[in-house]
Order: C-alpha cells, then structure tokens, then sequence
C-alpha cells in the first residue's frame, strides 16, 4: 500500500515537472515573439516617421 501511494505523488510530481518545463518553453517563445514584433514596431515607426518628415517638406514647397 505504501508503494502504492509513493508511485502515485511520484507520478503527480512528474507531471507537475513536465506542466511547468511546457509552461516555460511556452514562455520563452512569447518573448523571443515579443521581441521580434517590439523590433518590426520600432522599425515600422522609423519609416513612419521618415515619410512624416518628407510629407513635411513637400508642404513647405507648395
């Protein structure tokens, strides 16, 4: 009986060990996502910004 219960929180506690690996790997992959799209934003408001300034000088000349 005693072996019984051992294997069955030994059990548990694989499985609470493999949740939270999955859960980190998961987690690990949202910021390498996070990060790239943090990337695109900055370089998409930097083209922004340059057709914002070039709009700004065709104003000026008409």
């Amino acid at each position: 009986m005693l072996l019984n219960e051992f294997l069955k929180e030994h059990r548990k506690i694989e499985q609470q060990v493999w949740k939270e690996q999955e859960l980190e790997a998961t987690v690990a992959l949202q910021q390498k996502e996070i990060a790239a799209l943090t990337a695109s934003l900055k370089a998409q408001a930097s083209e922004i910004e340059k057709v914002g300034i070039c709009l700004e000088s065709v104003k000026l000349r008409a």
